[in-house]
This record gives C-alpha cells, structure tokens and sequence, in this order.
C-alpha cells in the first residue's frame, strides 16, 4: 500500500496475526463515519451524519459525524426501577438519526465456552490465546462467564501435547469487613511460545462495597501479545447517599511484526436517579498511521445532556486530520459545534469550523466558516432531535448485574460497625491510557 503526502492512498482493513488493527479514520474524504454499532456496552446513542459541500479549491471533502454515543444496599431488589420513557424526542429531518442497539450476544457465550476451566476439578483449564476485539466496549458479566471456586485450591498439570497449565483460587480478608475471593488459572505452550493467564475476583466490604472484576492476558507463537480487564463495582455515594454501579473495561493489543498495536479505555457510571456518565479513549497505530479518539456522554438525571467527540490522525510524512464536535441540550434549547481540519506536510492548515443554536421553538440559527473564505450565518425552520436520557441506564445496568448485586459480604458481629470516612470529594480518575499527544492547532 503507498503512502502519500495526503496519507494512505485508499482506505484499508486489515488484520494482523488476528489483530484487527484498522484504523477508524481514513484521510481521504475525511470520513469519519463509524461502522453502526460501534459504540456497544450501552456506551453510545445513535449516530447522525450532514454532509457540507465546499466549493474551495482544497481537494478535501469534510464530514461532519456526530454521536451520541464501594458502598450500597445489599438487596438488589430495592434497586430495580421501570425504565422511564424519554421525555423528548423531536425529530431533526435534515439529520435522520440512525439507532444504535445495545450488545447482544453472539454465537456461544464465554460462559458456556470457558465454565470446563473451573469444572470438574483437576481437570486442565483451557487454554485462551487469541486476543480481545476493538470497538466492543464493555461486555455484560455474562459474557464473562466468571465461576469462583468454593474452595481453596492449588493444582498444575501437563497435558499429552506438552502444554502445562497451573490454577489456584483462595480468599483474603481485611479491616472493616473486607473480602476477596479469587481464582487464577493460566498455562503456556510446551515451548513456552505460547502463554496465557487469566484472573477471576470478587470484593465486599461491611459498607456494601462489591466488585467483580477480570484480568487476563496473553500472547501466542507469532508473538502477538495483550492484556485485557474488565470490572464493575457497586457502592453507595458518600454524599448523594444513592446507589451507584460503574462499569470499565481496558484492552491493549500489539503485533509481533511491523508497528502495530491498539489500545482502548471505556467507562460507564450510573445512579438510581438517573445520572448518567459514559466515555471511550482509543488509540492506534498501523505502520506509518496512528489515530486517536476520544468520546463522552454526561446525563444529568433532570434532562441535561452533554455530547462531544474528538478524532484525529497522522501519517509520519506529516499530514495530520482531525474532526471534533459538542453538543449540550436542555428541555429543548441548546447548541452543537464543531471543526474539520487538515494540516499538510507543508504546515498549511485547512479547517471548517460550523455552529447551531437551537432555540426550543423551531427556529435553528446556523453558521461557520473556513480557511478558504467559506461563511455562513442563516437562521432556518427546523426541529430538534436529541436524546435527553440515555438508552442504556440505570435500569438496564441493574439487570445485567444480578451477579454483582448477589455478592455476599462476610457477616458482621454484632455491635460492630463499618468505618465510613467521609472525606473530601475524590478527584477525577487518572487517565491511565498511552500517550496521547494532543490533537495540532
């Protein structure tokens, strides 16, 4: 494939050794559209995309692309809400809106593929060395199919090909109540060029703090290597005294041959009153390309609602290109924004930046303008379309928890108490992700 001072000479798909190492922006056109449900694990709404013709003399084409995507009670049944109905749907007939499903499940579950790992006893745990999938997002507990043993236990073996495989699971205790029971179970090839391991966990404290959680890793004869967990937690807010489930999920993949690898960071957050939080950082790299995307979701419970992605890329010979957009909305008045640029080798900047103002009674106040002389200031009759609660909330993750919510804490002696320390708000989580330069100016 030949590579030029506008980037990569066609769109491509390829695959590594098993790595799907694609890149999700192509150079040419500038398109960033996704593949449809691209944003899964409840993390996004559907997408929408508005074309802006440009009679400029620069060769690209922007698109403009949006999308939209411990402590607690030990009862689950006390949290189990009906899903309310969004309050506000208006339709935009310039911008169709495109769904976007929840994940579903394909073909055989992990449960039913890797419960033989932990059934019967003494028998070899599977061996697992393909690497996880990009743009999956969080899996539900289900697909993990996680079966903690009741039972301290430490066995290995060989199996008749020479591969030797090793599983143990125990229990730790701490203060205030606290509990981890685990499992661990891994093996490797007879020549040790293939290898692989994976951790099962579950926490619970007196507070009502419960996790589950996952981690596993590997790499296989070519030398391809990753690291995936994944992990959700419940726990009661310090402050707003409601429930809360958070959901995570990282994953990181690299090619034994070439400059390749991927790495990915989601979240989702949620409260019994509806306050929603979701977001992704991706990162990739493929030979001369390497692209970055960041995206989030803020839902305020009340009808607030914050939207806004940001993408770019960069060849080594130095042309860059990048689109970015925000959206905030409340009771049908607000605002989108957004810019498509490209820098060429030469340092020469182009960009598109556009504006809507939505006024909450049909009338919409449009405008932008570009490096080419490019400007637009007009405002038209046009509804508003926007999602004011998120499709997957907080009675769609309550459901798909039923494991996690049926954790059983160690029990407590009576007069005893848990320590709550109410301390200062905690800071934001750190950003824990590779390097991500940000994008030029």
């Amino acid at each position: 494939m030949a590579a030029s001072s506008r980037g990569f000479a066609a769109p491509f798909d390829l695959k590594l050794r098993g790595f799907d190492i694609s890149p999700p922006l192509h150079h040419q056109g500038l398109d960033f559209r996704k593949k449809k449900g691209e944003r899964s694990g409840g993390g996004g709404e559907g997408h929408w995309f508005c074309r802006i013709d440009c009679s400029c003399s620069d060769s690209v084409t922007p698109m403009r692309t949006k999308s939209g995507s411990g402590k607690g009670v030990d009862n689950a049944e006390e949290w189990r809400y009906e899903r309310k109905n969004s309050p506000l749907r208006v339709r935009v007939q310039a911008m169709p809106a495109l769904p976007f499903a929840s994940p579903r499940r394909r073909g055989v579950s992990k449960l039913e593929e890797f419960y033989p790992r932990c059934s019967p006893r003494n028998s070899a745990p599977q061996s697992r060395d393909t690497p996880p999938k990009r743009d999956t997002g969080i899996a539900n507990e289900e697909d993990w199919g996680i079966n903690l043993l009741n039972e301290n236990i430490n066995e290995s073996g060989t199996n008749e090909d020479g591969s030797t495989w090793y599983r143990e699971s125990g229990e730790d205790l701490g203060e205030n109540g606290y509990r981890c029971r685990w499992t661990r179970m891994g093996g490797q090839s007879h020549d040790g060029s293939s290898q692989w391991k994976e951790t099962w966990w579950e926490k619970s404290d007196w507070t009502g703090y419960k996790e589950l959680g996952v981690e596993k890793s590997g790499k296989n004869a070519e030398g391809d290597s990753w690291w995936e967990t994944w992990q959700e937690v419940l726990y009661q807010d310090e402050w707003s005294n409601l429930a809360r489930i958070e959901r995570s999920a990282q994953k990181q993949a690299k090619s034994s041959t070439g400059n390749a690898g991927w790495y990915e960071k989601w979240w989702e957050k949620y409260d019994a009153k509806g306050w929603t939080e979701k977001g992704a950082h991706k990162y990739g790299r493929l030979n001369e390309q390497s692209w970055w995307e960041k995206w989030g979701e803020h839902y305020d419970g009340r009808g607030s609602v914050l939207k806004w992605t940001d993408k770019w890329a960069e060849t080594e010979l130095g042309t860059k290109w990048g689109d970015k957009w925000e959206e905030k909305f409340f009771a049908g008045i607000g605002s989108r924004q957004g810019e498509t640029w490209h820098v060429s080798p030469a340092g020469h900047r182009w960009s598109r930046t556009w504006g809507e103002e939505h006024f909450g009674n049909g009338k919409v106040h449009k405008y932008g303008k570009s490096t080419t002389g490019e400007s637009w200031d007009i405002v038209v009759d046009e509804e508003t379309y926007y999602e004011a609660e998120p499709h997957y909330g907080w009675a769609d993750v309550v459901g798909n928890s039923s494991q996690l919510l049926s954790i059983q804490p160690r029990e407590r002696p009576p007069g005893v108490y848990p320590n709550l320390e109410f301390g200062p708000s905690p800071p934001p989580p750190a950003d824990d992700s590779p390097d991500l330069p940000p994008p030029p100016q």
